[in-house]
């Protein structure tokens, strides 16, 4: 068993540990959760906020409207979307897409860490303010600091526009696919 197999039965190890985490009330009313999707020996890993309606119904990130359009951005950018991890803060669905409440993140948050620990990507992307509020600093402007890098620990970080604001507010697209192209850019530099 290489190193590839391990870093699998961990994350299958992880999520069935997150499968039973009751820490907080969201546990009860999700119909699935949704631990996280994609390679495990991703050096691009993709943290969202928490899932919605489409996700919690098949237990996979990014799978709706949003994650249709950021499938389109990684093609663009010739990022293939097989080759990057997408996980969320938070593992199960606030009600009506409700923005996360503080014990919910707290509860979350050491399920999100294991992941990282698991996973040891290279370049760790925000998907949205509250993602980044969370990951690189509470004070986070997204619409100032958006596709500013920042070094923390091991990773280079950025955030960029969480893919269902740009659903909402196409006029950000433009800014998207630069710092998408910034992405790939660093993340292409790691496999030369």
């Amino acid at each position: 068993m290489g190193a590839a197999d391990d870093k699998e039965m961990s994350l299958v190890q992880a999520r069935t540990a997150c499968e039973c985490c009751h820490d907080c009330a969201l546990g009860k009313t999700r119909t699935n959760l949704v631990y996280g999707t994609g390679n495990a020996n991703a050096r691009l890993l993709f943290v969202g906020e928490a899932p919605g309606e489409r996700e919690d119904a098949t237990g996979i990130p990014f799978v709706g409207a949003a994650g249709q359009l950021l499938d389109r951005y990684l093609f663009a950018v010739d990022i293939p979307r097989e080759d990057v991890y997408i996980a969320n803060i938070l593992k199960c669905r606030p009600p009506k897409n409700r923005d996360p409440l503080e014990d919910e993140v707290q509860a979350c948050m050491k399920h999100l860490r294991t992941q990282v620990r698991i996973l040891n990507p290279s370049i760790i992307v925000c998907l949205g303010r509250i993602s980044a509020m969370r990951l690189i600093k509470p004070d986070f402007r997204i619409t100032k600091e958006h596709g500013v890098w920042f070094h923390r620990g091991n990773f280079d970080m950025c955030a960029v526009y969480h893919p269902s604001a740009l659903l909402r507010d196409p006029s950000k697209k433009e800014d998207m696919l630069e710092d998408m192209k910034q992405i790939a850019q660093k993340y292409h530099a790691l496999k030369s």
